[in-house]
């Protein structure tokens, strides 16, 4: 999994290279201007850039001198650049200030370059040029924001919203190097103005803010610039980003001898029936997600009187009914258990969440509690009716995890990940956010990140897969953190990606059905790599 750092665990990582390895700055520079050609060059599918035209605004830091070594290896390839000066060429320092030199330089031997030392300089000339590029080489990782949509002073808002302007009328690409302008690297709050980027190449590492608040809006596809800053200089790092190799190494294949009973055994207590109504659909998703996930035994219990609607449903699932006795001999037998799914919301099933937490059976087992178990805990009180369970997974949306930590859902929306962190460490649980994207946090290491679906999962029934998923995860040996984030939820998130070519099409059954793609077209891709 990839480092997800702060702006200032980046600024850590990045001072450790040049003191500890000796990695000079000029070096790790043109380091970075050079692989940003490459990347580029490769995103824009051109040949041969001769000819090509490209406009770069540089700022006066590192992310400016970043785009100094850039204009110099695109001049080397026959393009023509246009170099905007966003502040006084006084203001450079160091190996900024020497990048300039180098141009001014190549200027003086017929270069198609053009430096303009200020933005109302250049305002006339660029708004008559045709571009291949804008480059924006502004602010980098420096811009913090003292509070969301702050407004840029001049000259910067200018600059920003010159290449905003020119993208929106000439439809030229508009690449950010590092991080698009105006954007924090750490909460992904945009100031006003903002760059909006079609392509982001940053440098080392993946930035927070790429995934939080405006930043997905802001940076279009991204793409990691290798800058020979190691890994080992962002550990630990406070986020991970789950990606298809880890959920794969998480998902453990039935051995040749096993029998059901060694493969995951699984109990399901969800599904509810009134008068009134009937949520036997919940215990269907997610009984049907675990066998699909590879479960070797599924149990559901829910009221009895459903027992024919489940049997038809999902034909493999032994089915008990509500007594708690019955309950506690299945419990005594899974590997196990998720809680919650339809369970409903009335005083029985309050009470029956607080009398299956207070089992010591139930409570020594690996415990994923989604939907009506997660309102429960808010009437119950979760310190209470968590106090003798060993390993538990939550799995709120932020509304639901707004009713849990008493926070409003814009506080949690603005920083998702430190407050799942901190509610995961105060009760000693695993909690996977469901949002855009998932966070999951243990009491303990790194938050994970998952990015993976779309909003083809917005459908009613989803979290219902997803536990479904998770618990038939933990059953099979996975332990509670990585079956929440790297098995079930990036799996659960390529199988929506699956279920349709239409996102808005998809249904929570047609993600069903696309769990045994999703995983197997992972072991599909090892076996012809092999």
């Amino acid at each position: 999994m990839l480092p997800v750092v702060t702006a200032q665990e980046m600024q850590r990582a990045d001072k450790a290279a040049i003191e500890q390895l000796h990695i000079g700055e000029t070096r790790l520079m043109e380091l970075a201007g050079r692989e940003c050609l490459r990347i580029i060059r490769e995103n824009l599918q051109i040949e041969s850039l001769a000819g090509s035209s490209f406009l770069l605004l540089c700022g006066k830091g590192n992310n400016g001198g970043d785009g100094f070594v850039l204009a110099r290896h695109l001049l080397n390839l026959e393009a023509s650049v246009d170099l905007v000066l966003l502040y006084p060429e006084s203001q450079l320092q160091g190996v900024n200030k020497e990048g300039l030199a180098i141009l001014e330089a190549y200027g003086e031997h017929g270069s198609e370059l053009r430096i303009f030392a200020s933005h109302d300089e250049a305002l006339p000339f660029v708004a008559e040029t045709r571009y291949d590029a804008l480059i924006d080489a502004m602010t980098g990782t420096g811009l913090r924001l003292s509070e969301p949509g702050m407004e840029l002073a001049s000259p910067l808002a200018e600059g920003i919203e010159l290449l905003n302007t020119l993208h929106d009328r000439t439809g030229a690409p508009l690449i950010a190097l590092d991080l698009p302008s105006g954007l924090d690297a750490t909460t992904g709050h945009s100031a006003t103005p903002a760059i909006m980027a079609d392509l982001t190449v940053t440098m080392a590492f993946l930035k927070r803010g790429f995934y939080l608040n405006e930043g997905p809006e802001c940076c279009g596809e991204l793409h990691v610039a290798e800058i020979s800053i190691p890994r080992f200089l962002a550990e630990p790092s406070s986020c991970l980003l789950v990606d298809q190799d880890f959920a794969a190494e998480q998902f453990l294949l039935r051995e040749p001898s096993s029998a059901k009973h060694t493969n995951g055994r699984v109990l399901i207590i969800a599904g509810s029936q009134s008068g009134e109504s009937s949520m036997v659909g919940a215990a269907i998703l997610s009984a049907r997600a675990a066998l699909k996930s590879g479960a070797g035994y599924a149990c559901i219990s829910l009221p009895i009187s459903l027992a024919p609607i489940i049997h038809i449903a999902v034909p493999e699932a032994v089915v008990i009914g509500r007594d708690l006795a019955a309950i506690t001999e299945k419990a005594r037998w899974a590997d196990a258990i998720l809680i919650g799914c339809g369970l409903g919301r009335d005083e029985t099933a309050i009470e029956l969440v607080r009398e299956l937490l207070a089992n010591p059976i139930v409570a020594s087992k690996k415990l994923i509690l989604d939907a009506d178990a997660l309102y429960a805990l808010s009437v119950i009180g979760i310190a209470d009716a968590l106090s003798q369970c060993r390993e538990v997974v939550l799995t709120p949306h932020y509304g639901e995890f707004s009713r849990l930590t008493g926070r409003p859902i814009e506080e949690i929306a603005a920083d998702p990940i430190e407050c799942a962190r901190s509610f995961a460490a105060l009760h000693g649980v695993t909690v996977l956010l469901k949002g855009s994207p998932t966070v999951i946090a243990g009491a303990e290491g790194p938050a994970l990140l998952n990015t993976s679906g779309t909003e083809a999962l917005a459908t009613a029934g989803s979290g219902d897969v997803l536990s479904g998923m998770i618990v038939a995860f933990a059953a099979k040996g996975a332990s509670p953190i990585n079956a929440a984030a790297a098995a079930a939820t990036w799996f659960h998130g390529r199988a929506g990606d699956l279920a349709s070519d239409i996102a808005s099409l998809v249904s929570s059954g047609m993600v069903v059905d696309a769990i045994q793609q999703a995983i197997g077209e992972i072991f599909e891709r090892e076996e012809e790599q092999n």
